[in-house]
């Protein structure tokens, strides 16, 4: 097999049609299905389905799939990295970046990125720790935002900043973020939080366990959006960062207090791939969302958030490996 044949291949899976592949590799449509007829063959199994409804993967095409991508991303990066463009860096960098701050900085980082290295493309990818911490290790992503990341010989990381917690309700509870609460106050309200695989929910059980505080669930949920529909529906207190609910706290449909728990309060670190070498674009990308990171912080954007160390991290400069 070939490129061309997996980049053929990769093309009709993302698009579900030969002609809207071959449009998209700008190539005639019969030789799109000739490199996928010659795929076919050589590896001995059916990778489509085709039907009425277009070209569905079959069992061994998804799995093929989605190891034929990241050999592909990798030798497009090799590519970039051993013969980059003059003056330039482009390539594919994805990032990975936790619900309760996606917002905040994927436009910013975007835009400074653009502003520098157009040829740069993000892609943004939105999940909880555990998640973002597998994409990581399996090539799916260059770099991310983790919370208290778990120890792996695969992973780097480097904190960025410490996040506390807090109860947030509806105005009915009464809460001011200035008037901090003692962990009690999670035993006598019923609660909205994750569910028990999400890192937050261990630490939630864990306190609440240690200082003998029974908790009341009323729903548990791994998205923020429903998470946040549901203590603004009055269901009951939500646990999370101030700066997830932020729009809810100024438009007045939610109220909060941080936790006053010395447990209360994540570390949010930045980390990298130790099985990989990092392209100068990740490189770039990478330096530029941490200078985002310590913007928001500075700017007070990111709630309650308290910068650790120096406010920039000191990579590698991308700008070192730009030929002139």
């Amino acid at each position: 097999m070939d490129i061309k044949q997996i980049r053929s291949f990769l093309a009709v899976a993302e698009t579900g049609s030969v002609t809207r592949a071959a449009q998209m590799l700008h190539v005639v449509q019969p030789a799109v299905s000739r490199q996928l007829k010659v795929l076919e063959d050589e590896l001995g199994v059916p990778l489509f389905d085709r039907d009425r409804q277009g070209m569905l993967l079959t069992d061994a095409g998804r799995t093929f799939a989605e190891r034929a991508g990241r050999a592909l991303a990798e030798l497009d990066s090799a590519r970039l990295e051993v013969r980059p463009a003059r003056g330039a860096l482009i390539g594919s960098v994805g990032i990975g970046l936790l619900p309760s701050s996606c917002d905040l900085l994927a436009a910013p980082l975007a835009m400074a990125v653009r502003s520098k290295h157009p040829g740069i493309q993000i892609t943004f990818t939105v999940g909880f720790t555990d998640h973002l911490s597998r994409w990581l290790e399996e090539g799916e992503i260059d770099a991310a935002l983790l919370y208290d990341p778990p120890a792996s010989s695969k992973l780097s990381s480097t904190p960025l900043l410490l996040e506390p917690l807090c109860v947030c309700g509806i105005p009915a509870f009464g809460l001011d973020a200035d008037d901090p609460l003692p962990i009690e106050v999670l035993g006598d309200h019923p609660l909205v939080i994750p569910s028990r695989k999400h890192g937050l929910r261990a630490l939630v059980d864990r306190t609440c366990a240690q200082s003998q505080v029974r908790m009341t669930v009323a729903a548990e949920t791994n998205a923020q959006a429903v998470h946040k529909a549901l203590v603004i529906q009055g269901m009951g207190l939500g646990v999370m960062p101030r700066v997830a609910i932020r729009d809810e706290l100024k438009s007045g449909l939610l109220t909060a207090a941080l936790i006053d728990h010395p447990s209360f309060v994540r570390t949010i670190a930045l980390a990298l791939p130790t099985t990989r070498k990092t392209s100068p674009a990740a490189r770039f990308v990478t330096t530029a969302l941490n200078e985002c990171v310590a913007s928001c912080v500075a700017s007070g954007a990111w709630l309650d958030a308290t910068l650790l160390g120096p406010e920039s991290i000191t990579f590698e400069s991308a700008d070192e490996d730009i030929p002139e």
